[in-house]
């Protein structure tokens, strides 16, 4: 059994060598020969089963407390030691902190609102089952109009409403398209149904004004089935807009309108409150029309290559700036191709902020 001098030599050889250790690492040497599994304080405890059980219980406690105030030393020597390497780093690491740092470049980029609209109606309409689907910005006659049931002499194939390529050389004048609607069409001539699609894109028309820009952007979607009916459309447009403004209720309203590829057709108001500075949508007692849509035209089922008594659908188009404009309070379309910083800076959003259900689409 060790004697108590040697108990308090060994105490006193540590606690030196704990004082002396400069460095982290030279505390870790003294740790590591005092406790560890070979150290001296390690060893002195495997003496312990050797012996009887009277001396245990007198070398035991003086062992343990040795054990227990030399790794209390050892704590409070390498709390020490972090501080004064923590203050020679500081002191190395200096910089003159009047000179602002330029941000990093994921903090200064931004992702235009446009693109986040975008992201945020593709997390909700994939949610529902629709795939998504792309189609080229310049198209042909046939795609654009004839397919989509747009008679010869329709006001839209007038030169004020469309962007006109020259003549080629069959005479042929392709266009920039008018609406996302000729990539239902290609759709339907590659797919068989059931078909759930939604289309988002840059569509063109001769147009200029605070709500108006030659460029847009739209989303339309389609749905082809043997059963699909008005019912359907309505529930999948208010649980989009649900989901889109972020809010627990809609109420919509279908009007009769005209559309050519569409019958019949309907324009959607959407309740709201505008006794604000902002549109609010979900409550209130005003209205505010929103979108068209409507079930799909027999004539254009026809030009697709699907049979309209087997087969029926629904479209709908919804303008994707008007929808940016209204959840995120942009009052001036024409902002959004300036290229203005500054506009930029504050209507953008964060590169990583990516749109989820689950964790808040504008969050």
């Amino acid at each position: 059994m060790p004697d108590e001098d040697k108990i308090t030599e060994l105490s006193q050889t540590i606690e030196t060598a704990v004082a002396g250790a400069n460095s982290l690492g030279e505390l870790d040497e003294v740790r590591v020969a005092a406790l560890g599994k070979k150290g001296s304080v390690s060893a002195m405890l495997a003496t312990l089963g050797k012996m009887s059980q009277d001396e245990r219980k007198i070398a035991g406690p003086k062992i343990n407390g040795l054990k227990k105030s030399i790794s209390a030393l050892i704590d409070v020597r390498l709390a020490e030691l972090k501080t004064e390497e923590l203050a020679k780093r500081l002191a190395s690491e200096k910089i003159d902190v009047t000179l602002p740092l330029p941000a990093a470049p994921v903090s200064r980029g931004r992702i235009h609102p446009i693109s986040q609209v975008i992201d945020e109606i593709t997390a909700i309409f994939s949610d529902m089952g629709f795939s998504i689907a792309e189609g080229p910005d310049i198209e042909t006659d046939y795609y654009n109009f004839t397919a989509l049931n747009f008679p010869k002499g329709h006001p839209a194939r007038e030169m004020h409403d469309t962007f006109f390529f020259n003549p080629d050389e069959n005479g042929e004048r392709k266009v920039l398209r008018t609406h996302t609607s000729p990539v239902q069409i290609r759709t339907m001539e590659t797919q068989e149904p059931p078909i759930r699609i939604v289309i988002p894109g840059r569509t063109y028309r001769c147009d200029s004004d605070q709500t108006h820009t030659p460029m847009f952007h739209q989303v339309e979607g389609l749905v082809i089935d043997k059963s699909s009916h008005i019912g359907q459309l309505r529930w999948v447009l208010e649980e989009f807009l649900k989901a889109f403004f972020e809010v627990d209720n809609v109420v919509t309203r279908f009007r009769p309108h005209f559309f050519p590829f569409t019958e019949p057709s309907m324009e959607v108001d959407v309740q709201c409150d505008r006794s604000g500075s902002e549109v609010k949508i979900g409550q209130g007692n005003d209205w505010m029309e929103i979108l068209g849509c409507g079930m799909v035209h027999p004539n254009v089922l026809r030009m697709s290559g699907l049979d309209p008594e087997v087969y029926q659908g629904f479209a709908w188009g919804i303008g994707i700036d008007r929808l940016a404009m209204l959840k995120y309070g942009m009052p001036d379309l024409r902002a959004f191709f300036d290229a203005d910083q500054r506009w930029l800076d504050h209507y953008g959003f964060r590169p990583l902020d990516i749109p989820t259900l689950f964790g808040g689409l504008s969050s």
